[in-house]
């Protein structure tokens, strides 16, 4: 079923029947930019940055015009530099790599197909939005994952179970929602803000802030994972309220066009991304040795606590990348 604004008269929307929209011309040449911008993203840009990212190390290395004075010395008489360990930065593990690829991969499916009409039958299955659909279903699967995690963790850390069940609790609601759940949707209703997606932002913006703030105090006397869990589960929070108000207030604008739709893939493609995020950040804390590197050393005391888990999944080498 499509929309078409009769002219004269912008406040007016018809229901035209068919499978693709009124303005259906314009899809494919949005998903040939999504497409394009993919591919240069993947091809392009990740290159470039590492590039950079090495040419910035050298010149680093040897200063800001050419060999530093010590290069032209004698190497008896060269002063000995004692490098201060920097602070470490996690390296981000191929398996997050796969999984925020696997869910850019379903979304933009779902993408492809809304934006060609063809969103019916057995393709409703993968749309980016529905209840039970694959990519929900997905992004959920992932948060079913870390809350089986934290949960696990709770077990093995007896100073911060609390914390882990917690995380655990969150984790698993987040999860519920996402597969089909129709909570919000309902309360949305019942308040008589469903139509009003502003004022629904504005409400899921401070719930999500109660919870991340419940999180925060639950989390008062944590010093080991709090700042990369609250970090994930913030980003996920922008996703899922800032993004969804977002795709709303373009989807009352346009109706079912092309725009809905590419604003709908930014914000479901988001929220996998977020969740990936949450996924590992849980984890790094629970079962490092699963993320880490096989030859980074567990100093803190808190690692005596996490699950044991021998060996580790291969890593990229220093500089291809860090996740916070």
């Amino acid at each position: 079923m499509g929309f078409a604004i009769r002219s004269g008269d912008a406040s007016h929307i018809t229901v035209k029947p068919g499978g693709c929209p009124a303005d259906g011309g314009d899809m494919p040449w949005l998903a040939w930019v999504l497409i394009g911008w993919t591919a240069l993203a993947v091809v392009v840009a990740v290159p470039l940055g590492l590039a950079i990212r090495e040419a910035d190390r050298r010149e680093r290395g040897r200063g800001q015009h050419g060999a530093s004075p010590a290069d032209s010395q004698p190497l008896a008489s060269r002063p000995v530099r004692c490098r201060v360990p920097a602070r470490r930065r996690i390296p981000m593990p191929p398996i997050a790599v796969a999984l925020a690829g696997v869910g850019v991969a379903l979304e933009t499916a779902g993408f492809l197909i809304r934006a060609s009409g063809a969103e019916r039958g057995a393709a409703r299955l993968f749309s980016m939005d529905l209840p039970m659909s694959v990519p929900r279903l997905y992004v959920a699967a992932l948060f079913v994952a870390a809350a089986g995690a934290a949960f696990l963790g709770a077990t093995r850390a007896g100073s911060r179970r609390g914390w882990w069940i917690a995380v655990g609790v969150v984790a698993a609601s987040v999860a519920q929602v996402k597969a089909g759940g129709t909570v919000h949707v309902l309360a949305l209703a019942t308040l008589g803000v469903s139509g009003r997606p502003v004022i629904a932002a504005a409400g899921s913006a401070l719930v999500a802030g109660a919870v991340l703030a419940s999180l925060w105090w639950v989390s008062r006397d944590e010093r080991r994972d709090r700042r990369r869990v609250l970090v994930a589960f913030g980003l996920y929070a922008g996703a899922a309220v800032g993004l969804s108000g977002i795709s709303s207030l373009v989807g009352q604008a346009t109706g079912a066009s092309a725009w809905t739709a590419a604003a709908t893939f930014v914000e479901e493609s988001g929220e996998a991304l977020a969740g990936v995020t949450v996924l590992i950040a849980v984890l790094v804390g629970v079962a490092p040795r699963l993320v880490l590197p096989a030859q980074w050393s567990l100093r803190r005391t808190a690692d005596a606590e996490t699950v044991d888990a021998p060996g580790s999944l291969p890593t990229w080498s220093p500089g291809s990348g860090f996740l916070h």
